[in-house]
């Protein structure tokens, strides 16, 4: 089960990237092919979520994603309720905008720094006074989440529902009665109101303002008390005895509000907001506002991207499989139609070679693949025509590393030994990408380390995409009648971001030389210059 987003926040200040894919071979994504992915900015586009804890909730959501069929079909199913019903969507749009303005009064509440009676707030989680306000501000906030989950309709997604009933649950939950009030401090910690019937032992009511009438009309009391045993002239109400009065209860104003505010927010509001922190009902609830926030997002990331978006088809069978048609990258093609498209199938062949001249487009498009797979999995729109995926157990991308001081293996070591912590942790429902394979060493050792390792994913079963200028060891596959060999297509020495059938036996190195002012007679130029 994922660890809400108010547990992941520690107890510190809200932050949106508060969450961390999980350790490699536990989850979907390792943190090396989330780095790798760029899943940071595929959240940076996708995220149109307007609450903090929206955002936190996408965040995690791509950090984590889903790995069963079921979820993942179910949240599609709510996505196209909201995106199909303007009545939803227009009640679920009400409810987030108006928790977006306000949700940052219960942060305040739950995290807010506390200056002392005389302080002056000048950052956003900073409290002044004794917190009356704060604490009334905080909790009005949920209590008018639960409010407005009660007024709505009741949807027919199961998702949907479960986000209500999550809500719903809250309301009837002990943190919600003691936000609700009032709220009994008794010798035993604190009661609400349905834990105090029939209960006898003393308590007192926490009532988060500073003015208790009960509390003055009992100084008063016991005042009038003790004038009426010891009578003085200074306590005859006259209108001569007015100015001399004065000066006994003036001062025993200005010794009130600073004895009963530090009282509630040192005994009350503190020990209360504490509790809060670690409510999971809460955190339940918070999350159901993020999940809210979430579908939305995916929706306007949809309506936003300028291109075709659809919800891809998903399936689970044994072994993974992608079919795309005019796919477009998620990031890149955003807001920008003339970018090029390409389809792609990997199905009935579990090993395709990709190869081309640098700056052509190979590693943008298995960016596209794997990124596609990763918002398909969290129940996204994906930029295509048409899109079925099989669901990935495991989503890896290595990329090329550079060797540490400390690693004590060089480049080689270092990658070959990530290619066998991905090896070990794929299945046959895997999707691995690699770029580029044995650097660091001769090209004799580097064939036969790279076909030993092909051959051995091959074996396995897993989907394994290879970006490679190496066609040498392309032939040797072809040459076994193993895999596809794809390319990216060049016109006039100019990349045109198509994929399509082929090995290319070129680089265009020289091209990019020239394109960055770095070619032979650039160099011959400049020490022509330098004499």
């Amino acid at each position: 089960m994922k660890q809400t987003i108010l547990k992941s926040w520690k107890g510190q200040w809200p932050v949106v990237r508060s969450s961390k894919p999980l350790p490699l071979g536990e989850g979907v994504v390792d943190q090396a092919a989330f780095n790798t992915i760029e899943v940071d900015e595929l959240f940076d586009t996708v995220n149109h979520a307007e609450t903090l804890v929206g955002q936190s909730v996408l965040y995690r959501s791509l950090t984590q994603p889903l790995d069963s069929r079921e979820s993942i079909s179910a949240k599609q199913e709510a996505v196209r309720e909201i995106r199909n019903n303007p009545g939803i969507r227009e009640n679920i749009e009400r409810i987030v905008q108006n928790c977006a303005s306000q949700e940052k009064n219960l942060y305040v509440l739950l995290y807010g720094e506390f200056l002392g009676s005389f302080g002056t707030a000048r950052e956003d989680n900073q409290i002044e006074g004794y917190g009356y306000k704060q604490y009334r501000r905080g909790i009005r906030f949920v209590l008018d989440l639960v409010g407005h989950i009660h007024a709505s309709d009741s949807p027919s997604s199961a998702y949907l529902q479960s986000i209500f009933d999550k809500i719903l649950k809250f309301g009837e939950s002990r943190t919600y009665s003691l936000m609700f009030g009032p709220v009994y401090n008794t010798e035993k910690g604190f009661q609400s109101k349905e834990e105090r019937k029939g209960s006898f032992t003393p308590a007192t009511i926490f009532r988060p303002n500073i003015f208790k009438p009960m509390l003055i009309a009992a100084i008063f009391a016991v005042l009038w008390g003790i004038i009426s045993v010891f009578p003085t002239d200074m306590f005859s109400f006259s209108k001569d005895a007015i100015p001399v009065a004065s000066i006994f209860f003036i001062p025993m104003l200005l010794v009130y509000f600073p004895v009963v505010g530090s009282y509630d927010r040192d005994n009350c509001i503190i020990p209360l907001r504490d509790e809060f922190k670690q409510s999971d009902e809460l955190g339940d609830a918070l999350d159901a506002l993020g999940q809210l926030d979430e579908l939305l997002s995916f929706i306007k990331y949809a309506e936003k991207y300028g291109s075709t978006t659809i919800l891809p088809d998903m399936a689970e069978p044994d072994k993974h499989a992608i079919h795309l048609t005019a796919a477009k990258n998620p990031v890149l093609g955003f807001d920008n139609p003339p970018y090029v498209a390409n389809d792609f199938d990997l199905a009935d062949e579990n090993l395709i070679f990709i190869t081309g001249p640098n700056s052509g487009g190979k590693t943008a498009f298995c960016k596209t693949v794997t990124q596609i797979q990763l918002l398909a999995q969290i129940g996204c729109f994906v930029p295509a025509e048409k899109a079925t995926l099989a669901v990935a157990d495991r989503i890896f991308y290595q990329a090329p590393e550079i060797s540490h001081l400390d690693d004590g293996e060089g480049r080689y070591g270092t990658e070959l030994k990530r290619t066998k912590d991905i090896f070990i942790n794929t299945t046959a429902k895997s999707l691995v990408v690699l770029d580029e394979m044995s650097e660091g060493t001769t090209f004799e050792e580097k064939m036969e380390s790279s076909t030993n390792v092909l051959d051995g994913f091959f074996r396995k079963g897993n989907n394994t995409i290879l970006i490679t200028h190496n066609h040498q060891l392309v032939d040797v596959f072809m040459n076994k009648g193993i895999g596809v060999a794809k390319q990216v297509e060049f016109a006039n020495e100019e990349p045109t971001y198509k994929l399509i059938e082929g090995i290319s036996r070129v680089s265009h190195a020289d091209r990019v030389a020239r394109k960055i002012g770095f070619s032979k007679e650039d160099i011959d130029k400049y020490l022509a210059g330098s004499k």
